[in-house]
C-alpha cells in the first residue's frame, strides 16, 4: 500500500501557474533536454512544500529509444525532475545562490509506470536544509496516483565549483 501523499492536493489549484519554465531554469543551470520543469503551481512556505509539473509528451527525445512503440518516462528523468524541484525550491526561492548538486537517493521506489502523455505531479517537503545540505522528500502524481517516490539529498557546492562560475 502506498504511503499518503506529502500534501493534500485536492487543496491544490493544479491549473494555476506560480513559476513558469523560464522563471525556474532562469534560476537552475539545467538546459535544453534537461530542462524537465513545466511549472510549479502551488507554494507553502509554513509547510515547507512546493508542488511542480511536468507534461510528458510523446514527441520527446527519450521516447524514441526507451522502450520503441511503448515508451515509458525513464525512471531517471522521474528522479532528476523531483531533484531539479527540490533544487528549485531549496534554494533559487529562498534567495540563495550557489548549484545544488545531486548528493543522493534514499527510498527510491517508482510504483507506476508513466506513459505519454501525461501530467506528473511533484511534490516536494523540505525536510532539512543547512547551508551546504539539504534533504526533501519527493513524490510523483499521475491522475491521482502515487507513481514514484524518494528522498533526495542536495549538496550545495561552493562559488568556484558552480556551472559556468
Amino acid at each position: 500500500m502506498p504511503p499518503p501523499l506529502l500534501y493534500d492536493l485536492d487543496k491544490v489549484d493544479l491549473n494555476r501557474v506560480v513559476y513558469d519554465r523560464k522563471f525556474i531554469y532562469d534560476r537552475l543551470p539545467q538546459a535544453h533536454e534537461f530542462s524537465q520543469l513545466d511549472g510549479l503551481c502551488h507554494v507553502d512556505d509554513e509547510a515547507k512544500v512546493g508542488i511542480a509539473f511536468r507534461d510528458v509528451r510523446a514527441d520527446e527525445w527519450w521516447c524514441r529509444g526507451h522502450i520503441p512503440g511503448n515508451p515509458i518516462f525513464p525512471g531517471v528523468l522521474q528522479l532528476e525532475s523531483a531533484a531539479q524541484l527540490a533544487a528549485f525550491f531549496s534554494r533559487a526561492m529562498r534567495g540563495k545562490t550557489g548549484f545544488v548538486a545531486f548528493g543522493g537517493v534514499e527510498n527510491c521506489k517508482f510504483r507506476e509506470a508513466i506513459l505519454p502523455p501525461a501530467r506528473v505531479y511533484y511534490i516536494c517537503k523540505l525536510v532539512k536544509d543547512q547551508p551546504r545540505r539539504v534533504i526533501c522528500d519527493t513524490q510523483g502524481v499521475v491522475n491521482g496516483s502515487l507513481v514514484f517516490e524518494a528522498t533526495i539529498c542536495g549538496l550545495a557546492m561552493p562559488k568556484h565549483q558552480e556551472v559556468g562560475g
